[in-house]
């Protein structure tokens, strides 16, 4: 076989494994923005009995060599969940993804795109998402803006050919998911100040941090509310109970009370904002090895979380309270008190928000009345198999 031809087999056994999670390192490594992440919750993350994901989920791993050299590498999945949402929500019946893609050039991707998109046909789908890497909770879409900063914990880093690549192969976008940049060391507006002040009077409303100490009784309220506000949302799957548990116990060394609210209308749940500090900077000082001394600086740092920025990954406002007054005011009630509390106690000066859709106007309206701006976007693509 030719030194110089692509070829492209189907992940077997741990010496592939190990070549398909350790690509990407080596792509990025002269990439000042990229963060390696640490190898052994990658491997988790792609490993079936670990990552619930994949209780609800058929996938096929592919790396492309040429000759003995590893070149490239993509996932091909169906997420069975996904395919009992409506069409109009995104997945839906026949719709796979593929997602994890890297490679060191156009033929290259190209031929993993074909790959996958072959192996999605054959198992019956007709249309794909992508990239999606791999449930839409974890690294959905390709960055195509912000490549001249790192992404913050649990957001992606995609190499900017990528995008040409992609819409080469006849991938048009379907959605953008953007990110917001926030100095939180600044006061908010004059009349997001009166909102919040208004709302702290109102003996109707609280806002109170999670208690970690009922940390299942919290975060069964966080999801009850996830899965309401983000029924109707494009690309929504709901989380299972497995998923739950696992990225509990996955998040709990990040939780602080006083960077996640909970927001009570006359006594019960009714909102929640999440917020994390940015372990991407310390992982980045390590260079994601835990070996032979990282493990020490981690260890310090999650016991006293100082870093510049914090990220909001999920808010939700049950649907019943959507596209009011009050469903606002408790946002900015609770990102005005995480604000606070980010800066004042761990140092923080930046926070960012999302992602968000580009079409969910209520909160991009939230994110517009703070005087945050995108820093970041991410496409999702679509295409007839």
């Amino acid at each position: 076989m030719s030194e110089n031809k692509v070829s492209i087999a189907p992940v077997s056994g741990k010496h592939d494994f190990k070549a398909f999670v350790d690509l990407k390192y080596r792509l990025y490594a002269d990439d000042p923005n990229f963060v390696p992440q640490l190898r052994s919750e990658e491997e988790e993350l792609l490993t079936p009995g670990k990552n619930p994901f994949f209780d609800h989920a058929r996938h096929q791993f592919f790396l492309a060599r040429r000759g003995e050299k590893v070149v490239g590498r993509i996932s091909a999945h169906i997420d069975e969940l996904a395919l009992s949402q409506p069409r109009e929500k995104g997945f839906g019946p026949g719709c796979g993804q593929w997602g994890l893609l890297e490679a060191e050039d156009e033929e290259t991707a190209t031929a993993l795109i074909a790959t996958a998109e072959d192996w999605l046909r054959g198992h019956g789908m007709t249309r794909v998402l992508a990239p999606i890497s791999m449930s839409v909770w974890e690294e959905p879409g390709l960055l195509v803006k912000g490549y001249d900063h790192p992404p913050t914990v649990m957001m992606g880093h995609d190499k900017p050919e990528y995008r040409g690549w992609i819409e080469g192969d006849g991938y048009t976008q379907v959605k953008s998911l953007l990110t917001y940049d926030l100095d939180i060391t600044k006061e908010f507006p004059p009349i997001v100040q009166r909102i919040v002040t208004a709302g702290k009077k109102n003996p109707r409303i609280r806002i109170r941090p999670v208690e970690v100490k009922h940390f299942a009784r919290e975060a069964a309220i966080v999801i009850d509310i996830l899965n309401d506000a983000w029924s109707d949302n494009w690309g929504f799957v709901p989380f299972t109970a497995r998923e739950a548990e696992y990225g509990g116990k996955k998040m709990t060394p990040l939780i602080r009370e006083d960077l996640n609210m909970i927001a009570e209308l006359d006594g019960k749940p009714v909102a929640f904002m999440l917020t994390w500090s940015n372990a991407n900077e310390p992982i980045k000082e390590i260079g994601g090895k835990l070996l032979p001394f990282g493990w020490i600086k981690m260890l310090l740092w999650l016991r006293n979380p100082k870093c510049t920025t914090m990220r909001v990954p999920l808010m939700g406002v049950k649907k019943e309270f959507q596209n009011s007054r009050l469903a606002s005011q408790l946002a900015f009630m609770m990102i005005d008190a995480i604000r606070r509390n980010a800066a004042k106690n761990y140092g923080a000066t930046r926070g960012e928000i999302g992602w968000i859709l580009e079409d969910n106007k209520g909160m991009i309206a939230i994110a517009d009345a703070i005087d945050s701006h995108v820093n970041k976007e991410y496409l999702i693509y679509e295409k007839a198999l």
